[in-house]
């Protein structure tokens, strides 16, 4: 069994992890997820994300430890991947839940002070910017300037759209979706499938089984197959 790794709530610095935990408030760390991996310690792991995301460095740290992890590795988007949590998401084979979202836009600071200090900071944002879009770039293979013009127009996508543009691998689930029917009555599903195996089964020749001169005890015992079935539903 996969060992568990979560990334929930806000992605924090190592340095604010103490406080968090004081307060009781849900959060990931570098630090954290260096633990949980050195104590995988090279075995599968299953990486589960509902985070809204944060502090870009400590993201940039978190996925660069994941994508360096040596064991095999499934990313689960369960809730939200949104900004920095986008970008972990982005570390290995990834799904997404049918109703979650992702989430990307440019990254935000807080500046104060002249028109050269402010200036300057502007420089920073868009050199962090340029250096998170190449784990989408990597990801997805689109170019530089498309994922900054969806980063620029804070971009939502629903589970769907996440995989057609490329950030996440699957939808969960595709594989197994439940038949739908518009009926209060009819026989279920199950029953349907049991009953098919029964009839073509070891034995249960199928030619034989609608053969005329057979059809009213094949029927019979076919009846008496469904309502022992249905018993068991």
């Amino acid at each position: 069994m996969p060992k568990k790794i979560d990334v929930k709530g806000e992605i924090i610095g190592n340095s604010d992890a103490w406080i968090y935990e004081w307060l009781e408030i849900e959060h990931t760390s570098p630090q954290g997820i260096s633990k949980q991996l050195a104590e995988a310690n090279g075995e599968e792991i299953e990486v589960e994300i509902n985070s809204p995301g944060g502090n870009i460095f400590a993201g940039s740290e978190i996925y660069t430890a994941l994508r360096s992890y040596k064991g095999n590795k499934k990313i689960r988007i369960v809730g939200l991947a949104g900004s920095a949590a986008s970008v972990i998401a982005e570390a290995g084979e990834s799904e997404i839940s049918p109703t979650a979202m992702y989430m990307i836009h440019k990254v935000s600071s807080c500046a104060s002070g002249n028109h050269k200090i402010m200036e300057y900071q502007a420089e920073v944002l868009k050199t962090a910017d340029e250096g998170i879009v190449n784990a989408y770039i990597d990801k997805t293979g689109m170019s530089k300037e498309e994922l900054l013009s969806m980063m620029d127009k804070e971009t939502w996508l629903n589970a769907q759209q996440a995989v057609d543009y490329g950030f996440v691998d699957k939808v969960m689930f595709q594989d197994s979706r439940i038949p739908l029917t518009n009926s209060i009555g009819g026989i279920p599903p199950e029953t349907i499938e049991k009953l098919r195996n029964l009839i073509k089964g070891p034995g249960n020749n199928a030619t034989d089984f609608f053969n005329e001169d057979n059809m009213e005890k094949q029927k019979a015992e076919a009846r008496l197959r469904l309502l022992n079935l249905k018993g068991d539903f």
